[in-house]
């Protein structure tokens, strides 16, 4: 009897054991941007919990200007709170080539070569890649056809800046709550200087001239920034100073905006009637011109990838191999509708038939990011790798420091010319004192 009880105690605790580590699953930590596509990434993250059940995941969901605040300041000091970081195609080679983020590899059928190869370049260090996208973007414009077609105007497949100004001025409403155009003014170098160092290139200017020393009074800047605050002073809706994505696409999706230039992620939640109000009338032209088309629409990624600080760097992997592969998009796609799948990332979506089908904005959206050339990106020469950011550590502060300038300007708290001399001042103190010249 004393050796059954033994033995069943034995038992016990070997069957105890196994319970306790099954239970004692491995908690990733997922810090993301607040976008939509990330939104219905979380809700379908029990799929792979699911598959998984050695793993849950925790999300900490954050706005963009927070989130790469948390990102840079984590990855930099070795905080370690996060296993998988949400960062953009500025961020992943810089610290790629650091030596802060994990090399990815995954399975053969995950399909590396698939990725868009202007994506997967901007991804890699040395030809090894060091994040997996999980939407990518150039931007375009959306407009409303209605409104183009009342005001007896038409739209070509890529407009100069100027004829932008002339459809504005014409389906431009305020009295029923339509403005001619929208545009970001929040200010940050992600957010307001993504829209206007395009609006700059294609004007003709650009940040650095090759001996690294700043452009900003330059007059392509001049021309480029005084022609925005003015277009949005006459058409834009009332406090664009403080309006992103996330504003503005509300504001379109109900209605008030006649046009948008923004990313091409967008064109997805616009022409999508569960939540756009005219997403019947909704119709896409590329990146407005005007002294050349170097550089009009930017280049982006969303990304995943993993710090080094990490302790669960193979479940991390697995994660986004999962969240990033040809599967995913399947998964999006059937359960809940091929027109909100993440795209931007794989020649694959857009061959499949239900995407074509369901995305009336596919071919747009296809020829804009293919369009984006980082490196070739301004009428003259340029030092630096990038369209809408220069891929050098200072750009951060520096695009911080003069996106608080330009909004300044748009918000008439002061003028064009005193908002470019003091970001002239501050870009050249930053590079001064890091040693460029």
């Amino acid at each position: 009897m004393k050796k059954q009880n033994i033995i069943a105690a034995a038992v016990g605790g070997v069957l105890l054991s196994s319970a306790a580590v099954s239970m004692a699953a491995t908690e990733l930590v997922i810090a993301t941007v607040n976008n939509g596509h990330m939104i219905e990434m979380q809700k379908l993250t029990n799929h792979f919990e699911e598959a998984n059940p050695d793993i849950t995941v925790k999300w900490v969901t954050l706005e963009e200007g927070v989130l790469r605040q948390r990102m840079t300041t984590d990855i930099a000091t070795k905080g370690g709170q996060f296993d998988i970081m949400t960062i953009g195609m500025y961020e992943v080679p810089i610290w790629g080539e650091k030596g802060w983020l994990k090399e990815l590899s995954f399975d053969e059928s995950y399909d590396t070569e698939d990725l868009l190869p202007a994506i997967r370049d901007g991804l890699s260090v040395d030809g090894k890649l060091y994040a997996a996208p999980f939407y990518g973007e150039s931007s375009m414009l959306m407009y409303r056809t209605d409104l183009v077609e009342k005001a007896g105007m038409t739209m070509p497949e890529q407009p100069t800046w100027d004829h932008v100004a002339d459809v504005a001025a014409k389906i431009h409403d305020p009295d029923n709550g339509v403005y001619g155009i929208c545009l970001r003014g929040k200010p940050g170098w992600g957010d307001n200087m993504a829209l206007l160092s395009t609006m700059v290139n294609t004007f003709g200017g650009q940040w650095f001239d090759m001996d690294w020393k700043p452009q900003l009074e330059t007059q392509p800047w001049h021309d480029a920034i005084s022609f925005y605050v003015d277009l949005m002073d006459k058409y834009g809706p009332p406090g664009s100073s403080g309006n992103s994505f996330n504003e503005i696409l509300a504001l379109y999706n109900e209605g008030k905006c006649g046009m948008w230039l923004d990313a091409t992620i967008a064109a997805s939640f616009v022409s999508d009637p569960s939540q756009s109000k005219v997403a019947d009338k909704v119709a896409f032209a590329q990146a407005p011109t005007k002294v050349t088309p170097k550089g009009a629409n930017w280049l982006w990624a969303w990304t995943l990838a993993v710090p080094v600080t990490t302790t669960h760097s193979d479940e991390a992997t697995r994660f986004i191999e999962w969240a990033t592969s040809k599967d995913y998009i399947e998964l999006v796609g059937e359960e809940l509708g091929w027109g909100k799948v993440p795209t931007g990332t794989r020649a694959s979506t857009y061959e499949n038939p239900k995407f074509r089908e369901a995305a009336v904005f596919a071919d747009a959206e296809f020829k804009a990011i293919s369009s984006a050339d980082p490196t070739d990106s301004t009428l003259n020469e340029s030092p630096y790798v990038g369209v809408q950011f220069a891929s050098i550590p200072e750009f951060q502060s520096i695009g911080i420091a003069v996106g608080q300038q330009m909004s300044a300007a748009l918000a008439g708290q002061t003028s064009v010319d005193k908002a470019l001399k003091n970001s002239q001042r501050s870009a050249d103190r930053e590079m001064r004192r890091s040693g460029y010249y």
